[in-house]
């Protein structure tokens, strides 16, 4: 199913975790709207993707983080002989930077937020598989206007995905959601408008965000 160009294109536009519609993917494959159609088909019954009807139209995304991961590993091992020099190329170096990895921060602002909550004492702690916020954790966030609920206790909490352009992992689960979401409130990450996934600091994120997290 992922071998083919198409539908390949198609689950790497899908990897932002939002939805799309079929005229959005066919043109992020690069194929008909009656080629994507059958494509989609396929790729819904064989697991990897779900699709939601809204009124007349229909929208499709990732079945899940087991298909996103399976993706991002895919593209790991894809590149193992040229991964620096595939990330050297202008087209890249802004997902390199931040980008939309299934509603959390990849990159290597995503990869800065978990080192900094993993390497500072006290800040996460592990808790049946997953992270737990410890309250020094909490006091670290409120340094960054971050005061929302978190519920805690369950695996998808906070937990490490391998970074596709870093090799290490970066922030996941429900509280890497929330601080993407916060972010790109308070005006310090902007999504892009091109159709891809990348995630933008803006002057006032590079101020308030970036040398909290020890990027420069």
């Amino acid at each position: 199913m992922i071998a083919d160009p198409a539908r390949s294109r198609m689950l790497a536009y899908l990897l932002s975790g939002e939805f799309a519609s079929a005229g959005e993917l066919a043109r992020a494959g690069g194929v008909t709207a009656a080629t994507t159609s059958g494509h989609l088909g396929k790729l819904q019954d064989n697991g990897l993707l779900v699709c939601e009807p809204r009124g007349r139209h229909r929208y499709y995304r990732l079945a899940d983080a087991e298909v996103a991961h399976a993706l991002s590993a895919l593209a790991l091992v894809a590149e193992r002989g040229a991964h620096e020099q595939a990330w050297l190329q202008p087209q890249r170096q802004r997902l390199r930077e931040a980008r939309c990895c299934y509603g959390h921060i990849g990159g290597r602002v995503g990869v800065a937020l978990f080192g900094c909550l993993r390497q500072q004492q006290r800040l996460l702690e592990t808790a049946a598989g997953s992270w737990a916020l410890t309250e020094s954790g909490s006091a670290w966030l409120r340094g960054l206007d971050f005061t929302a609920a978190l519920p805690a206790g369950n695996q998808r909490f906070a937990y490490g995905c391998l970074d596709w352009s870093e090799r290490r992992d970066h922030l996941a689960g429900s509280l890497g959601q929330q601080l993407l979401n916060h972010f790109v409130d308070q005006g310090w990450l902007r999504r892009s408008s091109g159709g891809d996934r990348a995630l933008t600091p803006t002057p006032t994120g590079r101020q308030r965000l970036l040398p909290y997290l020890g990027l420069a």
